[in-house]
C-alpha cells in the first residue's frame, strides 16, 4: 500500500486568505483542488510538499458568470458540473466534450477545471512508484539527472496530458492568476512552457483562481481525444477546433490545438490562417490536417506507437473540421472510444 507522507494542512475560506498562506509558506506549500493528481503523485513521491493548501472552502472559486461579455468559470468548478452544464452545448462544446472525457465519473465528481489546466505533465518513467523509479536511478523530473526518453536531452521531455487545456485555448480562453502582491490576467495559451519540468509559466505563490471566455456567438468548436480504453486513460493525442463559420461554410476565423505530443498543447497556427477566408471543403480540410500535423513530434513516453501517432493527428484533425463542418461524424467518434491496438 502506497501511503501519504506527512503533511500540514490548511483550509482558507477567502482567495486573498489563501493567498496570504501561499506566500508565507513557500514553495514546501502546493495548493489542493479536487486532489486527483496530486495526491496520488504525493503517494509515488513525486511531488512531497510540507502543506497543502485547500482551495474548496473559496466560494468565490465555484461560481460561474455567464453576460453579455463572455463567461468567468470559478477554478474549483468540477469537471462533471462542466460537462453537464447545458450552457456549454453551443460554441463551447470542445469544453463540456473535453471535461466530460476525463477518466471516470468519480473522478470528474471530484476533479476540478483549475486542477485539469495546471495538470502535472506525464511519461512512463516518471509515472511509476519511488521503488521502480529508484531502480534506475530516477529521472531528470523527480531525483535523477537524465532523461530515459531523450537521454541526451537538456529538458525533461514529459508530455502534457490536459484534456480542457486544448479545449480552451482552441477557445481562446485567458486564466487569472493571484497573488498576495496581486493578480494579473494572461492568455490561458501564455500559461504553458514546452518543458517536462517547468510546464507553466506560474509564479509558486499564485494561484489559478478564474478562467474567462469571451462571446462563442457564431463559433462551433469540437474535442477528439485517443486514449487506448474508451474510459478512465488520459489522452495520448488530442485535438480541439474552433471555428466561426458563415452560412456558405466559409471559416472567419479558425484555431486548431493539438495536445498530448509535447509538453505544452500545441497551437497549429498555420492551419488556422491557411483556413481562414476559405470553405471547408474536403480539399482544404486534408490540406489544414496536413499542417497541423506537422507540428506533431510525439516520443516513446506514453502509450501506443510513436510514430502511429504521428500518423493519425492528420485524421483526428480531419474529423474535428468536418464536425465543425456539420458532417455527422458519430461514426467514426464512436469507433475511437473503442480503441484498442
Amino acid at each position: 500500500m502506497m501511503r501519504l507522507p506527512l503533511f500540514a494542512f490548511r483550509a482558507p475560506t477567502t482567495l486573498e486568505e489563501a493567498a496570504r498562506i501561499l506566500h508565507g509558506e513557500g514553495p514546501s506549500a502546493m495548493a489542493l483542488a479536487g486532489g486527483t493528481d496530486l495526491l496520488p503523485n504525493m503517494k509515488r513521491r513525486q511531488q512531497v510538499p510540507r502543506t497543502l493548501l485547500s482551495l474548496l472552502g473559496i466560494q468565490a472559486l465555484h461560481e460561474t458568470q455567464f453576460g453579455e461579455d463572455g463567461a468567468r468559470l470559478g477554478a474549483c468548478l468540477t469537471l462533471s458540473d462542466i460537462a453537464a452544464d447545458p450552457r456549454f452545448r453551443n460554441g463551447a462544446t470542445a469544453l463540456a466534450q473535453a471535461a466530460g472525457s476525463v477518466a471516470t465519473p468519480q473522478i470528474r465528481n471530484m476533479a476540478t477545471l483549475g486542477g485539469n489546466l495546471c495538470l502535472d505533465t506525464r511519461c512512463n518513467y516518471y509515472d511509476q512508484n519511488y521503488e521502480w523509479r529508484k531502480a534506475i536511478n530516477f529521472c531528470m523530473k523527480k531525483d535523477g539527472d537524465i532523461c530515459w526518453v531523450a537521454p541526451s536531452s537538456p529538458k525533461c521531455m514529459a508530455v502534457s496530458s490536459t484534456d480542457t487545456a486544448p479545449a480552451l485555448m482552441a477557445l481562446g480562453a485567458r486564466v487569472r492568476l493571484v497573488s498576495r502582491s496581486g493578480e494579473r490576467e494572461i492568455s490561458l495559451t501564455d500559461l504553458y512552457n514546452n518543458d517536462g519540468m517547468n510546464y507553466l509559466h506560474r509564479k509558486p505563490d499564485e494561484i489559478l483562481a478564474e478562467v474567462a471566455l469571451d462571446p462563442m456567438h457564431g463559433w462551433r468548436s469540437t474535442y477528439w481525444k485517443l486514449r487506448r480504453r474508451g474510459s478512465f486513460d488520459f489522452p495520448v493525442l488530442s485535438v480541439a477546433a474552433a471555428a466561426r463559420i458563415r452560412r456558405d461554410a466559409v471559416a472567419q476565423e479558425t484555431r486548431i490545438v493539438i495536445g498530448s505530443v509535447a509538453s505544452r498543447p500545441l497551437v497549429a497556427g498555420e492551419a488556422g490562417t491557411f483556413l481562414t477566408g476559405r470553405a471547408l471543403t474536403d480539399e482544404t480540410i486534408a490540406e489544414a490536417a496536413s499542417l497541423a500535423a506537422r507540428i506533431a513530434k510525439p516520443l516513446d513516453n506514453t502509450d501506443f506507437d510513436m510514430s502511429w501517432r504521428k500518423k493519425v493527428t492528420a485524421e483526428f484533425v480531419r474529423y474535428a473540421l468536418r464536425e465543425l463542418r456539420g458532417d455527422d461524424v458519430s461514426a467514426e467518434r464512436q469507433a475511437i472510444t473503442h480503441t484498442s491496438i
